[in-house]
């Protein structure tokens, strides 16, 4: 008798094994019910990846980490943000201050900073050029909604001002328009991998005139738990003023960010865009914007045609000269709409003059004059959905965007208690149709330490939503600008009955 044989007989065994025991405990058909809607449950488990803050000796960076109080979780967890180990031993250094506010030295395995409890942020602060990137994972309690954001200081050189990112989780494809090879400009791609094998990356670069040729790009190495600063110049000898930035993952994950330097205005990081949409929200443009710049890709066979307007808190209208944009398959485009804001909060709203093709946009915002200028960037993002959260934020120098672009939308804004005391204050607020509102955010009572604000949807349409971080140091206003997605703390899990009619005939 031959193997097959064998398998065929063992196979037959077992299923009437299985079909005899579901016949003894088939429920009768009363009790049978329909297929029952998911439950929407905490997640168990969240990580985060922080690229490495700054390339400049004078950087001050602060870390915040934060999760928001979720209904349901477990009594237990813990949350755990440290150096990524995987880089080599002179990239795990860095002066890390203590309680007492010396410095000290950090290792591979110190944390940068140890998450308190839900509802309350837990901050920590490195210093210098040779900071690491981070990994960091939560579990339990501390996973749904968990946050952390970097905020690094340079007082002066290639970049000064200040620059802010989110930590984010390892994906497999990115979209950064708005990165840049200009002479004035230094670009770095930071991939850094949060798993126990390599991940191989394509870095696909695309200019005013299509797909500029990169071997260099190509099959990329990033060894497990380290991170990669990629200087986009080292890609390509062509000098653009304006380029969208592809990373591909061909195998394992990372998460990417673009740091934009620029030697004269400043610098920030650039988040990467959401996924290619015909229609995108831009929130959160400063009143006081003196330049705003937009970039747009489409990644797709045909060409885009995209209506452009700002959503102003009148309303929504049409920049003057500037109605439509049209986008070429393939291609980075992009538009001068100079001070679009005029002095009053605005969110860009761009949808299909026509037919629908999937685009990708983001802007760079420009605050100050002359030699006071500082730099951030604003890419489309997805609503705030269920909540969002944006961590490290001040009694002074937080703006806080809110943006309704096609229905009155109703939200609740909460100011959790301060990394070092203070109680926690809610309100809600009322965005009517087609508007921003730049909004008076509240600050918890007694406050001590920085806060984090989170946004939830109670009614109405979708809202999208940005925050600004501002500090002006000898004259140059620096700034940030962090858009607020959903915070994906939920998790869909389907409901569902015994059902042994996939072994009955």
């Amino acid at each position: 008798m031959n193997r097959t044989t064998l398998s065929l007989i063992a196979g037959t065994t077992a299923l009437a094994a299985v079909t005899a025991f579901a016949a003894f405990d088939t429920p009768a058909a009363s009790d049978v019910s329909a297929p029952r809607a998911a439950a929407q449950l905490p997640v168990a488990r969240t990580s985060l990846l922080c690229p490495a803050p700054s390339i400049s000796d004078v950087a001050e960076t602060s870390y915040t980490s934060f999760t928001p109080v979720t209904k349901g979780t477990t009594d237990s967890g813990k949350a755990r943000l440290q150096p990524a180990v995987g880089q080599s031993a002179d990239a795990t250094g860095g002066s890390q201050k203590d309680q007492k506010g010396k410095s000290t030295k950090k290792t591979a395995d110190q944390p940068v900073l140890t998450p308190k409890a839900p509802g309350t942020p837990a901050t920590g602060d490195t210093s210098g050029a040779d900071a690491p990137a981070l990994v960091g994972t939560a579990e339990g309690k501390f996973a749904p909604g968990w946050t952390v954001q970097e905020t690094t200081e340079v007082a002066v050189g290639t970049g000064r001002g200040l620059q802010g990112v989110n930590c984010t989780a390892g994906d497999t494809e990115f979209w950064f328009p708005g990165a840049s090879t200009a002479p004035s400009r230094t670009d770095y791609v930071h991939l850094t991998n949060p798993d126990d094998s390599a991940a191989v990356v394509d870095i696909e670069l695309y200019g005013k005139d299509g797909v500029i040729k990169s071997p260099l790009g190509e099959d990329l190495t990033v060894k497990p738990h380290a991170s990669e600063p990629i200087l986009l110049s080292t890609l390509t000898d062509e000098h653009q003023t304006d380029l969208t930035v592809h990373v591909s993952v061909r195998s394992g994950r990372v998460g990417a960010a673009v740091q934009a330097l620029d030697d004269k205005a400043g610098g920030d990081w650039l988040a990467a865009a959401a996924d290619p949409a015909g229609s995108l929200v831009l929130p959160g443009i400063p009143k006081d914007a003196t330049d705003v710049r937009l970039v747009a890709f489409t990644p797709r066979d045909d060409d885009a045609d995209l209506k452009v307007r700002l959503a102003s808190p009148d309303g929504l209208i049409t920049p003057a000269g500037n109605e439509t944009v049209h986008v070429k398959s393939g291609m980075t485009t992009a538009v001068d709409l100079g001070d679009v804001t005029r002095g009053e909060a605005g969110s860009l709203v761009l949808t299909p003059t026509d037919r629908t093709v999937p685009v990708v946009a983001a802007l760079r915002v420009v605050r100050g004059k002359g030699s006071n200028q500082e730099t951030a960037f604003i890419p489309a993002t997805v609503p705030v959905g269920t909540r969002a959260t944006a961590a490290d934020n001040s009694a002074k120098g937080t703006t806080l965007a809110l943006t309704a672009p096609t229905a009155t939308a109703t939200v609740k804004v909460t100011a959790s208690a301060g990394s070092e005391g203070g109680t926690a204050v809610t309100k809600t607020y009322t965005i009517k149709s087609g508007t921003t509102q730049n909004i008076d955010a509240p600050t918890p009572s007694g406050l001590k330490g920085t806060y984090a604000l989170t946004v939830e949807s109670v009614s109405g349409g979708p809202v999208y939503a940005s925050r600004m971080l501002a500090a002006t140091e000898a004259g140059v206003p620096g700034f940030t600008i962090q858009t607020l997605p959903d915070d994906r703390a939920m998790v869909a899990v389907p409901k569902t009955d015994e059902d042994v009619s996939v072994v009955q005939n």
